[in-house]
């Protein structure tokens, strides 16, 4: 089979503005970037408000491994698949970031025959949110360290701006920096709360009060926020255009919006509301994505964007490999054909699907297929399925595109459809933060206790006497129900270790860090950087 950049630039894509009038959008809607992408009109956003929604289909998947369970082409597979059916159907996703690009895993565009396109532009620069949001972030963290600078008496306290900088990229070096006034650092530009503010703000109009509501340090023990400073207005201006959806393509052609890019390990993990509500008006099924396995992505998804955004979920796709419930089951050699370390694997999967019930959300498994997998391997993710009660289709939308997802879409389809169990959050916002995360560390990951350091035992504290009931968002490492990235399975017992509590007010919840998260990721030993390189005719190779 041939590679994903060869399939991607042998695609046969059309004009953007064609693509926009498929899904009933007219020319004068978009903003053009050239052929192949362009932004959908305030305007004409604003004009879909009284639109009847259609359902919402979220995408996640088990605690991600080394080997990748191919999240992003199962959703996009999912929405050519139910458009190939016959549906009216648009997929949301996330914008990729540029530190995981050149870091650990390449492009994040899908792959095989089910991906978006163009594949290398929606990798690296796109339309230029992430820049607008690194822009409008860091003019904050000027204008506030200018205030402190110049001695105004709404500053704070120069050792204590909590407010840092960002960057899009993986740059250890930068977590740590000493001024003279004290320490400081970068974190990556996805773990911006701007960039989560973008994400879950109504309109333009609900960015300017929620960038205002940003915490930026403290003086004599009062919190400071952004309002104080005259950046907001200028941080809107940096923002304008970043605020209108991205539409872009599949490989056959269907809608898709690509807008947003929190991290699910260390923000909230999903696209746009404003990209999903739009989508939901345009289309009779849409199809999003919440980052990592669903103990971070889903629950984020439902107790965080759902809450926000007033949104009820249809159904959940959890997507599964049989290599990764072999890692999960403790298989020695994943290329060895082994169907009982697929069945001790598949305990991580039910933990996820037992997790997404507790919500009232119905699940389907989507088997993501490889050649190498056995007849007993996959029969085994069956089983396993079938023992608690889920739907389990194979899915070959890699090898084949939305024809090898049809059948999964079919079933998708036919569970969206059907009267589901009242959908319900996991925690009222009433309820005590210490109550949320207790009931998060031990209702979805499993944990016995929750234990806190010092620093984060004051921070809850004090949040709670300040009647902060916000939601929480876990920052924690995404390969295991515990702490410790190296616990496969479904561990149960484990004690959640919360380092540090931070208000992201501006977003709307607490972030819980947990273990040994880190905001701003390194390099690793080799990056995907180094097999990356441009021909003379300037076609990009290694990047997907």
């Amino acid at each position: 089979m041939k590679n994903d950049a060869t399939i991607a630039r042998n695609a046969t894509l059309k004009p953007i503005a064609e693509v926009a009038a498929s899904a009933g959008i007219p020319q004068d809607a978009i903003v053009t970037y050239g052929r192949y992408k362009a932004k959908l009109s305030r305007d004409y956003i604003a004009s879909l408000d009284s639109a009847n929604n259609g359902k919402l289909i979220l995408v996640t998947a088990i605690s991600p491994t080394s080997t990748g369970e191919g999240k992003t082409l199962t959703a996009i597979g999912l929405g050519d698949g139910l458009n190939r059916n016959g549906q009216s159907a648009m997929v949301c996703l996330r914008e990729p970031s540029l530190g995981p690009c050149f870091g650990l895993k390449g492009g994040a565009t899908g792959g095989g025959y089910a991906q978006v396109a163009p594949a290398d532009e929606i990798n690296l620069h796109f339309t230029g949110d992430f820049h607008a949001v690194t822009s409008a972030h860091n003019l904050l963290a000027a204008m506030v360290d200018n205030h402190y600078y110049w001695q105004r008496e709404d500053a704070p306290q120069g050792d204590r701006i909590t407010f840092k900088r960002v960057l899009d990229m993986n740059d250890r070096s930068l977590r740590r920096l000493v001024t003279a006034d004290g320490e400081t650092g970068f974190d990556i530009t996805p773990a911006s709360e701007v960039m989560a503010i973008l994400c879950l703000a109504a309109d333009s109009a609900d960015l300017k009060k929620r960038l205002a509501r940003i915490a930026v340090g403290y003086r004599d023990d009062r919190a400071i926020y952004a309002d104080a400073f005259d950046a907001i207005e200028a941080m809107a201006v940096l923002l304008k255009d970043a605020m209108q959806p991205n539409l872009v393509q599949s490989l056959e052609n269907n809608p898709v919006l690509v807008h947003g890019g929190p991290f699910a390990n260390i923000a909230h993990g999903c696209n746009s509301l404003i990209a999903t509500r739009t989508a939901l008006r345009l289309a009779d099924y849409v199809v999003t994505e919440a980052g990592f396995g669903a103990d971070l992505g889903a629950e984020k998804f439902f107790n965080i964007t759902c809450r926000t955004g007033g949104m009820t979920p249809a159904v959940a796709v959890v997507v599964a490999t049989v290599k990764a419930l072999k890692e999960h089951g403790g298989a020695g050699d994943l290329a060895i054909e082994d169907p009982d370390a697929v069945t001790r694997g598949a305990a991580n999967l039910r933990r996820h699907l037992a997790n997404i019930a507790k919500f009232g959300v119905p699940s389907v498994v989507a088997i993501n297929r490889f050649d190498a997998d056995t007849d007993a391997e996959v029969q085994a993710v069956r089983d396993a399925c079938h023992q608690f009660g889920v739907p389990a289709v194979e899915c070959s939308a890699h090898h084949r595109g939305g024809e090898g997802a049809a059948e999964l879409a079919a079933v998708v389809k036919s569970v969206a459809d059907q009267e589901s169990e009242e959908f319900r959050y996991l925690y009222s916002d009433d309820e005590s933060l210490s109550v949320k995360i207790e009931r998060i560390a031990k209702d979805i990951y499993g944990a016995g206790q929750v234990e806190y350091s010092t620093d984060a035992e004051q921070a809850l504290q004090q949040l709670e006497a300040q009647g902060v009931h916000l939601p929480v968002c876990i920052a924690k490492t995404p390969y295991s129900f515990s702490i410790d990235a190296k616990v496969k399975g479904a561990p149960e017992g484990h004690t959640l270790k919360v380092k540090e509590l931070t208000l992201a007010n501006g977003a709307g919840y607490v972030v819980v860090s947990c273990g040994s998260v880190m905001r701003m990721p390194g390099l690793p030993r080799e990056p995907a950087a180094q097999r990356m390189h441009v021909d003379s005719d300037g076609t990009i190779h290694g990047l997907s």
